[in-house]
């Protein structure tokens, strides 16, 4: 699309212009969909997220008599932040962290006055330590297949060796055939698996996290850059990029530290039950497992000592940390590397490496920082309670646990379909087996994942039942509610299922609080049965009565490929998803809630495209704005509400006089209110309202995303308005004499409602104006934050 220049202000003495922005939602849209005009002109910005008009509004600016009673509408297209390439699905692998990140989001709400208190720290470090173990976790699994099962275990068994497609320098008698060599080789693989995570994280580092704010944009009072009702309006919130570098810094050395260990543990015990062990190696093998020792709890200080600055941009960078931690921690794999590979001609691989104490360490490591953030998270919602707040304020713990529970499933998965495949039709660690198997506790992981989706199964077909009772009642009334419509049964129950079923999005709470409740029985039962058997799943039942036997055996068995096929499926329909906007509808929702937020606990997270948004959506409202001294409404469907909302909570005083709110879709209180309620509960979308009187918010009981936002108690006037009909018309009648669709969560620009409050939105803007005017108000200018010297500030003063 050609790319007009930048229109110029408005001449002097022309009436002030009126500017409607279009943010769209998940689903996305092409510029000319939203514009109505098939050949729009790029107004601002980039390939990847930019303002868009129609090609006869490009030079509005220069002649404002055209639009009198009318605003300019110009749409600003963020869809290629989240969709695009289809190698981009990949990072649908990395859901864990996702899911890690968001636990730290989803923290209750705390008093708006004062300080945060201590318990909202540690509530922060709880986060970023679990966000720590699954880095372990994956790097960890990765150690599992590529040294236990391919170097140790598979190369050290003529089952394996003794078929033509073994490598011939890895068969016996070969320099790399000794156990230590082969375990140094097999390391490539997850040093290179931390690598690659390193590298992701670094490129999406520098597009967003590093990409300088606004300065001089947020506000003052609920918008405060202190500690008011509205974090997100505070100047640091999108701008992550200190802490995001550190913890990058600390996963990689983590990761790489957790392959070093791998490498050098079993060399050491080697040699500490051999007598043949010259004194200078076993001293270099202390003196390597000390460092690795001392490098691990450097780790654990640096991801411990400082959270996120939210106060204000903070431009430093530890750059020691973050040269130093990954540096030293390859120096140390290399010293491990190096040790092991020493030659030792009388060691054998046998068995499967120490791995089921560390992996069960870990889990029980995991287990007890969720049950410790629910209590924090507990303790929190008691001292400020938060109406309508998921699972009574354990939302955060939820999504910790499911995230634990997502790399636990996936990483014993990976390691069982690895097993299986290397030893052919035998079942690893069962009697005539050629390999031990993974660790037994990975195949218990593996194993609850066919009972995990049976108990979905029954708490979804119970969900289906409730909604057909809700449907089978509410078609009773529909008709009533059409003037004159005659009632048509069929035409009540689709509309009553179509309200059924977007009733189902309140029920989510009450969903995930039976996953979680299910997964955490279920994985204590995993790693309460490998400790106690210390056998697979199949034996550990073997002896039994034949149905438990039966249903053990067909658990390990049929785990592994279900993890198989699921990850593949995921990524196929991620793929899809990223392509096919219909597909997006479906899922994108999801997605779209988990990047939006900064990566405050996992730097391995998929990148926060809001980061961009964002600061776009400020720039370009603070900016026309004083060039123009127009009015302007920010008219945003579905998450582009979100957005919006996030823009307007960092524009200036000045700014906000003159700019409007309109929501329609929005998940700001249904979603995002009850999971993140110290971000979007009823205190922050109340101080939006008194700060901007000039919102308005259209729902529809059949959208099952968008809802009323309730922020009206302490403003002017309410926020809502709805339910607004779907369909507009119960049958045909002469305005409809084709029958109407139900929208549902689309096209509500069709209703007449919109246009009736955009306008509405406008005049009341005009009003203001004017009388700021009469006041000699006077617009800020809008400037780059840039690095300068920080005072010091306490560590991690948001968590």
């Amino acid at each position: 699309m050609p790319q007009s220049a930048v229109p110029e202000a408005v001449p002097p003495g022309a009436p002030p212009l009126a500017l409607e922005l279009f943010v769209h939602g998940v689903a996305g849209a092409a510029p000319g969909e939203l514009l109505r005009d098939p050949h729009p002109v790029r107004v601002t910005g980039d390939s990847t997220a930019a303002v868009f008009r129609r090609a006869e509004d490009a030079d509005a600016e220069a002649h404002p008599e055209r639009y009198a009673g009318r605003p300019v509408p110009e749409a600003y297209c963020w869809s290629r932040l989240t969709s695009g390439n289809g190698a981009r699905a990949l990072w649908l692998l990395l859901l864990p962290f996702m899911v890690a990140n968001l636990a730290h989001w989803a923290r209750p709400a705390t008093a708006p006055a004062g300080p945060p208190p201590c318990a909202v720290r540690v509530y922060g470090l709880l986060v970023r330590l679990l966000a720590l173990s699954l880095t372990v976790l994956l790097v960890a699994a990765a150690c599992e297949v590529a040294l236990d099962l391919l170097a140790w275990q598979c190369a050290g068994t003529r089952a394996c060796t003794g078929s033509g497609s073994w490598p011939a320098f890895l068969r016996p008698g070969a320099w790399w055939a000794q156990p230590g060599r082969r375990l140094a080789l097999g390391a490539l693989v997850p040093a290179a698996l931390t690598g690659l995570l390193w590298f992701l994280s670094a490129r999406t580092w520098s597009a967003y996290e590093s990409q300088p704010p606004p300065s001089g944009t947020a506000g003052t009072g609920a918008f405060a850059a202190g500690h008011g009702e509205a974090p997100l309006g505070r100047p640091g919130f999108w701008y992550g990029r200190r802490i995001v570098a550190r913890l990058r810094a600390a996963h990689t050395a983590a990761g790489l530290l957790t392959v070093a260990l791998a490498v050098a543990a079993p060399a050491l015990r080697e040699d500490r039950g051999s007598s043949a062990t010259a004194p200078a190696l076993l001293a270099t093998g202390w003196a390597v497992q000390a460092l690795l020792a001392a490098g691990a709890a450097t780790v654990l200080w640096v991801v411990c000592r400082r959270g996120r600055t939210e106060a204000r941009p903070d431009h430093r960078l530890d750059r020691a940390a973050i040269a130093l931690l990954p540096a030293g921690a390859l120096a140390l794999l290399a010293a491990a590397v190096l040790y092991a590979g020493w030659s030792r001609p009388g060691w054998t691989s046998t068995g499967r490496l120490p791995g089921d104490f560390a992996f069960g360490v870990l889990m029980l490591g995991q287990g007890g920082c969720v049950l410790a953030l629910a209590l924090v998270a507990r303790r929190l919602h008691r001292r400020t309670p938060t109406p309508g707040a998921a699972l009574g304020g354990l939302g955060g713990p939820a999504a910790a646990l499911l995230g634990c529970a997502l790399g636990g499933v996936m990483s014993g998965g990976v390691a069982q379909r690895a097993a299986d495949w290397l030893d052919g039709a035998a079942a690893p660690g069962t009697p005539g087996a050629a390999l031990p198997g993974p660790p037994v506790l990975l195949s218990w992981q593996a194993s609850v994942l066919p009972p995990l989706l049976l108990a979905l199964a029954l708490v979804a077909a119970a969900a289906g039942v409730r909604a057909a009772v809700a449907r089978r009642r509410a078609a009773a009334t529909v008709a009533a509610e059409y003037p004159g419509a005659v009632p048509d049964p069929d035409r009540s129950r689709r509309i009553a299922g179509a309200r059924a079923t977007a009733a189902l999005t309140d029920t989510a709470p009450w969903f995930v609080g039976a996953v979680c409740a299910v997964t955490l029985l279920l994985g204590a039962g995993a790693l309460a049965g490998a400790w106690i058997t210390g056998k697979v799943p199949a034996e550990a039942a073997r002896g039994a009565h034949p149905l438990p036997a039966a249903a053990a055996r067909a658990a390990q068995d049929s785990g592994s490929w279900l993890i198989g096929l699921g990850m593949a499926a995921f990524v196929a329909l991620g793929r899809r998803a990223y392509r096919d906007p219909a597909s997006r509808r479906t899922i994108g929702i999801l997605w779209d809630v988990g990047t939006f937020w900064p990566r405050a606990a996992h730097p391995f997270a998929p990148p926060c495209y809001a980061e961009r948004a964002v600061p776009d959506l400020t720039w370009r409202m603070t900016g026309w704005t004083a060039r123009t001294g127009g009015r302007l409404v920010i008219s945003g469907h579905s998450q582009g509400s979100v957005l919006a909302a996030a823009a307007v909570w960092q524009l200036p005083p000045g700014t906000r006089r003159r700019v409007g709110l309109l929501t329609y879709g929005s998940p700001l209180a249904r979603l995002y209110g009850r999971w993140f309620p110290a971000y979007f509960g009823p205190g922050p979308l109340a101080a939006l309202h008194r700060d901007l009187d000039c919102w308005r918010n259209l729902w529809r009981a059949t959208d099952p995303i968008g809802g009323p936002v309730a922020a009206g108690a302490d403003g002017d006037g309410p926020v809502d308005r709805g339910p607004l009909a779907d369909p507009v018309a119960y049958g045909r009648d002469p305005l409809h004499p084709l029958p109407a669709p139900i929208l549902r969560h689309g096209d509500y620009q069709a209703d007449p409602a919109f246009a009736a409050e955009r306008d509405a939105l406008l005049a009341r803007l005009a009003a203001a104006a004017r009388a700021g005017a009469a006041e000699g108000a006077e617009l800020p200018a809008q400037r780059i934050s840039k690095a300068r010297e920080e005072p010091a500030d306490p560590p991690g003063t948001a968590g």
